[in-house]
């Protein structure tokens, strides 16, 4: 796409968005808060799958909307001096606003390797039109600490640690009374869209991902990843071997449906093969899914048109000349320079106007479907 595209593009989502804006302001005016973000630590009560990390606790980043008085400032991911990407903008420690005294609360889930700070685009945003966001490092599968073979594996575990996360925050002293519970989605990247889908009642089974990548059908979400290189190979190995993963592997089967959770969005969400296609055909709550086009990593046919076409209802929409981490956050020279297969996209794509327009969707999303 050259760049004269790209801006056509954009400008026609700005008009359409404009639009869109202008017929829900006759309903209903929006506001737009500052925002702000704090940094919690969440400690489940045990016993608690903690799938061979280090850390015992479910690292979390929140937004929310904070008093006008809040100074927003850059926020980065990794050094301020040398960062690897920008978290947005947001108000540290602000205090959160007065009223309204309940606000609809969103989950976020990182893709494989990630943290919550790559989601923190998506957290800024819906914060700023008055939701709390909250994105928790998955245990055993995030980049503050080594990986492990249980954490990027169990995908049924990170499924928990949204459900885990929410049971926290309902009783935090800050955000508890500011949550309204009949109001709760959840929204997440890659593995984070496949955790969101098993929130929902989708079920996963990692012998469904195996039987996929031996057979003829078997497309990009295959090979190695970039950010855990030989995992399927090494799961396979361990899962003969290891009782605990035996039988972690063999739960897999069961439904981590939450039913607190009223609507869901996927982004580019990951091994659509792995379902039970009738658990899909089971999920009863608003969901939407968003993908690019030219994702080489999960292909759109195999998982987000797979999703789209047995999950009842379910909205569809595919992004043009889009890959895979165009939904990571956007890098600053650090990350071009270190991760240029994470951070830099095709000719013409710009990605803040890509997390600019996911963004829009999630909040008219939810908007609608959290009332």
């Amino acid at each position: 796409m050259t760049r004269t595209r790209a801006f056509l593009f954009v400008l026609c989502f700005s008009c359409s968005a404009i639009f869109l804006s202008t017929v829900q302001a006759g309903a209903r005016k929006t506001i737009i808060y500052k925002v702000g973000v704090v940094n919690r630590r969440f400690t489940p009560p045990e016993p608690y799958d903690w799938r061979d990390a280090k850390t015992h606790a479910l690292i979390t980043d929140i937004w929310y909307p904070a008093e006008s008085a809040s100074v927003e400032q850059p926020q980065w991911i990794g050094s301020s001096d040398a960062p690897f990407g920008s978290a947005g903008k947001a108000a540290r420690d602000a205090k959160p606003i007065a009223t309204p005294e309940k606000s609809p609360l969103i989950l976020l889930s990182h893709g494989i390797g990630g943290s919550s700070y790559m989601m923190a685009w998506l957290g800024s945003s819906l914060a700023s039109h008055g939701f709390i966001a909250a994105a928790v490092n998955h245990p055993g599968n995030n980049a503050l600490e080594d990986y492990t073979i249980p954490g990027a594996i169990l995908w049924g575990q990170r499924a928990h640690d949204l459900s885990a996360l929410l049971d926290q925050l309902l009783a935090d002293p800050t955000f508890g009374p500011r949550i309204d519970p009949k109001r709760v989605g959840a929204a997440g990247f890659s593995l984070g869209g496949l955790v969101v889908i098993e929130l929902a009642g989708g079920i996963a089974e990692l012998s469904r991902y195996q039987d996929f990548c031996k057979s003829p059908k078997a497309d990009g979400m295959c090979n190695d990843t970039l950010e855990y290189p030989g995992l399927l190979a090494k799961a396979t190995a361990l899962a003969k071997t290891d009782p605990a993963m035996q039988t972690a592997l063999n739960e897999g089967s069961k439904s981590h449906r939450d039913p607190r959770i009223r609507a869901i969005f996927a982004m580019a969400p990951a091994i659509g093969p792995a379902f039970d296609p009738d658990s899909l055909a089971k999920i009863s709550i608003p969901t939407q899914i968003v993908a690019g086009a030219v994702d080489n990593v999960v292909p759109v046919d195999s998982s987000a048109k797979f999703f789209a076409a047995h999950i009842p209802g379910a909205q569809l929409t595919i992004l043009q000349a889009v890959g895979h981490y165009t939904f990571l956050a956007t890098c600053a020279e650090l990350g071009d320079r270190t991760q240029p297969k994470l951070c830099i996209d095709q000719a013409g794509i710009l990605r803040d106007e890509i997390h600019a327009q996911t963004a829009t969707m999630a909040y008219h999303f939810f908007d609608v479907n959290l009332k």
